[in-house]
């Protein structure tokens, strides 16, 4: 193959010194077929490495399947389930791949807005489980859960101890939480509380009882959604 400086040499020699393309022949040593096509050619020669294939391109197809089927599948076990089909190749170049091509499979990107509420609009309730057994006293201890509210507009917060998350005190635990507030909101939010919600978004009867003592509303989270 013509390096570029001899293909720079030979087109030199015949554009500048004027030599036939038998003179340049004989003074480099190539034949006048090279001679010619470095004439010929405008650009300089260059290697080009033949592209091997990737050992993962054969399973390529199969690794986008996976990804239609469980969009949030770990390119690890992705790996173990093609390394079946005999894929001998490294973790790295799989990682890669999948890195690029899963966002393709994913739900659409959440998008967000600032969200603001009206004074006495709602209160928010979740219940918190402190790491450590609360002691209840003469060195006993018992496992406890706290039902923990804020106001959407004031971000002003309570909280209250309870020892189950049956209704009974979840309820007054709720009942706590807006004694120390002061006050009634239009709406409690909740998750999806196994006591208080019935499914399908409907309370249980001992929380629509408790509403409609208070003369509040209720709303329930979706399923599977912490961010709402």
């Amino acid at each position: 193959m013509v390096r570029v400086e001899q293909w720079a040499e030979i087109r030199r020699l015949h554009f500048v010194k004027g030599l036939s393309i038998r003179e340049i022949a004989r003074r480099t040593g190539f034949s006048r077929v090279t001679v010619r096509r470095a004439l010929r050619s405008e650009a300089p020669p260059r290697y080009e490495r033949p592209a091997r294939v990737s050992k993962l391109e054969p399973y390529k197809p199969e690794i986008e399947r996976l990804l239609d089927d469980e969009a949030r599948m770990p390119a690890k076990r992705i790996r173990e389930l093609i390394a079946e089909d005999g894929y001998t190749g490294g973790q790295t170049i799989l990682d890669a791949f999948v890195r690029e091509i899963r966002p393709r499979f994913l739900p659409a990107p959440r998008t967000y807005q600032r969200t603001s509420y009206r004074p006495g609009e709602l209160a928010q309730f979740d219940v918190w489980e402190p790491s450590e057994p609360i002691p209840v006293g003469h060195g006993q201890t018992r496992k406890g859960f706290v039902v923990v509210t804020c106001l959407g507009y004031s971000r002003a917060g309570a909280g209250a101890l309870v020892f189950t998350k049956r209704a009974p005190d979840l309820l007054w635990g709720i009942g706590r939480c807006l004694f120390g507030l002061g006050a009634l909101p239009q709406t409690l939010v909740w998750d999806r509380e196994g006591a208080l919600h019935a499914g399908d978004g409907r309370p249980s009867d001992p929380f629509a009882a408790f509403c409609g003592a208070l003369r509040v509303g209720w709303h329930f989270c979706q399923p599977a959604d912490p961010e709402a």
